[in-house]
């Protein structure tokens, strides 16, 4: 099987002038992915949108509605962190059919692996988005595996500088997922939502006590013995984020991710890539580390 790789084929965010969220960065990425011949133009496949039925195994119905019809009130928009849009409805349905198109074609066999140039948009809970996640896209994604019986069990490794309470409130409860979450202890968001697994690292946090940690929670991910994992990788815990805190190079970024997919790879365990966050100025710093994230999964997992 032909190695796939998603994206949510929308125009960038329209966001007002001075908007801290760098909505460029997923097509910055998808031009760099594809200028260093680490992705070919026809492994990139459209994200397809999540259809409303899979977005109700996890979210309120009254929440996927107003999202739809741009009726989400003040409070949420704000929460979110994202002015509402048709463009952000249309992505943000695409951001999760991205993920589930990347955990089905993961689960269909070589290359094993597979992800989007965007999702991991851990903060949004079952009726209300947060910190720049509207939906869900990992814990749809494992819902809708785990009730059609595709999976008998999934992991989630999160790797994103802040903690994915949305995650562990969606996650958390369930026997059939194990959510493991390395993040700063000091960031958002100020209300951790405990998973199974969290490691809070301090402020300033260097590569190889960042690497042990990583070492510890994927012990615990291989004991729990999952079928699929979903990594969101994150760009942000780079020295360089300004929304990160901790102090990791590129070199240790780079180690973090060969380190994820050699524990794969061993496994012969289904990986999904979910890139998470990512705000270092310029942007363009966040993008090579995203980048760095899909080489290593080209070089250790192959490409079909």
């Amino acid at each position: 099987m032909a190695l796939k790789i998603f994206y949510p084929d929308t125009v960038d965010l329209p966001l007002p002038q001075g908007h801290r969220f760098p909505a460029e960065k997923y097509r910055l990425l998808r031009d760099r992915l594809l200028a260093d011949g680490t992705i070919t133009a026809g492994e990139l496949q459209p994200s397809p949108p999540v259809t409303t039925d899979e977005l109700l195994t996890t979210h309120d119905a009254a929440y996927v509605a107003a999202v739809a019809d741009g009726t989400l009130s003040q409070d949420i928009q704000r929460s979110i962190g994202l002015p509402w849009s048709e463009v952000l409805a249309a992505r943000s349905r695409r951001t999760v059919g991205g993920t589930l198109a990347a955990a089905r074609a993961a689960l269909g066999g070589r290359p094993g692996w597979s992800g989007q140039l965007a999702g991991g948009t851990h903060h949004a809970f079952f009726d209300r988005g947060a910190g720049f996640c509207t939906f869900n896209d990992v814990a749809v994604a494992a819902n809708v595996l785990l009730s059609a019986g595709a999976i008998d069990r999934a992991a989630v490794l999160d790797c994103d500088v802040h903690q994915g309470d949305g995650n562990a409130s969606l996650l958390g409860p369930k026997q059939d997922v194990f959510v493991a979450s390395l993040h700063g202890a000091s960031n958002y968001p100020f209300e951790k939502v405990p998973g199974d697994l969290d490691i809070a690292l301090a402020d300033g946090t260097d590569d190889d006590t960042y690497l042990d940690a990583l070492f510890r929670a994927l012990d615990a991910i291989g004991a729990f013995r999952p079928d699929i994992l979903f990594y969101i990788s994150g760009a942000d815990p780079l020295d360089d984020d300004r929304l990160g805190r901790l102090a990791l190079t590129f070199d240790g970024l780079e180690a973090r991710d060969r380190m994820v997919f050699q524990f794969a790879h061993r496994r012969a365990l289904p990986v999904v890539i979910a890139i998470g966050g990512g705000y270092a100025r310029p942007i363009e710093l966040t993008v090579r580390g995203y980048a760095q994230t899909f080489a290593a999964a080209v070089e250790v997992l192959g490409r079909g």
